[in-house]
């Protein structure tokens, strides 16, 4: 209703400008020019009759308008009167769609800030015509928080895991530099002493390369891009491969490993990372099985789908912590012992090298069983038994 009355007022504005235009140019050539628009009309649209009545003695004469000219005339005049009003009418709506628009613009800008800087909900903050416009933005806001949430408790527990990790490091190098330094000013140490301290700076050293490879692990996950170059892969001989190599890593806990699958096998992937995600994974069961446990690792191919399955006992895992599993630098075990886990990049490196390869990483927990399943692409994941 607002719109239509602003409308009415400035139709009528322009009107009363166009007459006050007319009535400003008629006095102008008229008036001001002595006549002279009143002798061009009478010679151009006037004509002059005489007329003599003989009966009567007289003569008179008429002056009557000449229609043959006139009306093209007023016509012309008509036709340009009108599309001068109508280019006025359509500037004049332009100028008023641009600032309608542009107050609108100014307004949502506004709300827009107000909505995304308060705590108000955007039903309250935006009008009913503007439905649509809140419910997106309500859902843009409810995403950007949640990944403002997820990006401070990522970074939280990067500092946490930098501050213990180069704290951490002093107490292996200690011992190295200390045990090295009994058996260099002791040359003529017993054999066995020798052997001993020799043992443990070993030890202590390897833990010191663990600790260093977490720290690249960081690195490199912060500021490379995981490239894959894909090949035909032997995958039981990269699982039976992995599980040999892995065998000091099980056997710190007591526990074992068995590998279930076809000797012809076969995928097709990157098989340097395709080794270090089930490398990952299976680190991550040996860090967490319970001792002199057994490991299972499955394999199997059905309906074009490459399906690997490992399974360990272990500390059943809530199903609210199942998928932070696979964040950055989240650990299960929150405590500071290096014991088990490490830099909680392992899980989160293996899923973004599963995605790549077009594939999908899960877990699943439950009555003292933590399985990790790694499909690749090609069809369906397997069903396994129970």
């Amino acid at each position: 209703m607002k719109r239509s009355i602003t409308t009415i007022l400035q139709l009528l504005m322009l009107l009363t400008a166009g007459f006050a235009a007319c009535s400003a140019l008629y006095f102008l050539v008229d008036n001001g020019l002595d006549g002279v628009f009143v002798r061009w009309f009478e010679e151009t649209f006037l004509i002059t009759e005489s007329h003599y009545y003989p009966a009567e003695g007289w003569a008179e004469v008429h002056t009557i308008l000449d229609w043959r000219r006139l009306k093209p005339a007023l016509l012309g005049v008509f036709l340009t009167i009108t599309l001068i009003w109508l280019g006025l009418v359509f500037l004049t709506a332009q100028l008023a769609g641009r600032r309608r628009e542009k107050r609108s613009v100014t307004d949502i800008s506004q709300r827009l800030r107000a909505y995304m800087e308060g705590d108000r909900d955007a039903v309250e903050v935006f009008p009913q015509s503007q439905a649509e416009i809140a419910a997106q933005l309500s859902d843009i806001k409810s995403a950007l928080l949640q990944n403002e949430r997820r990006l401070k408790e990522e970074t939280t527990r990067k500092n946490d895991l930098i501050a213990y990790l180069a704290h951490d490091l002093k107490t292996p190098l200690t011992s190295v530099i200390g045990y090295l330094s009994l058996l260099d000013e002791a040359p003529d140490m017993p054999p066995e002493q020798r052997a001993k301290y020799t043992r443990i700076t070993l030890d202590k050293a390897c833990r010191l390369e663990r600790m260093i490879n977490e720290f690249f692990d960081i690195t490199r996950y912060n500021l490379q891009q995981i490239v894959i170059q894909k090949e035909p892969i032997d995958l039981y001989y990269l699982l039976a491969q992995l599980t040999d190599e892995l065998l000091p890593v099980f056997e710190q806990n007591g526990n074992t490993a068995r590998l279930k699958a076809a000797e012809d096998l076969t995928a097709f992937g990157d098989p340097d990372k395709l080794a270090r995600v089930f490398q990952n994974v299976l680190k991550n069961a040996a860090a967490y099985s319970y001792p002199n446990t057994e490991i299972v690792i499955t394999a199997q191919e059905q309906e074009g789908a490459v399906a690997v399955r490992i399974v360990n006992q272990g500390k059943t895992i809530p199903k609210e912590k199942l998928a932070a599993l696979f964040e950055k630098f989240y650990r299960l075990d929150e405590s500071r012992s290096s014991g088990t886990g490490g830099a909680g990049l392992g899980l989160a490196i293996a899923k973004e090298i599963v995605v790549l390869h077009g594939g999908s990483i899960t877990a699943e927990s439950q009555d003292g069983m933590v399985a990790f399943t790694v499909t690749l692409p090609g069809g369906g994941q397997a069903s396994w038994p129970r």
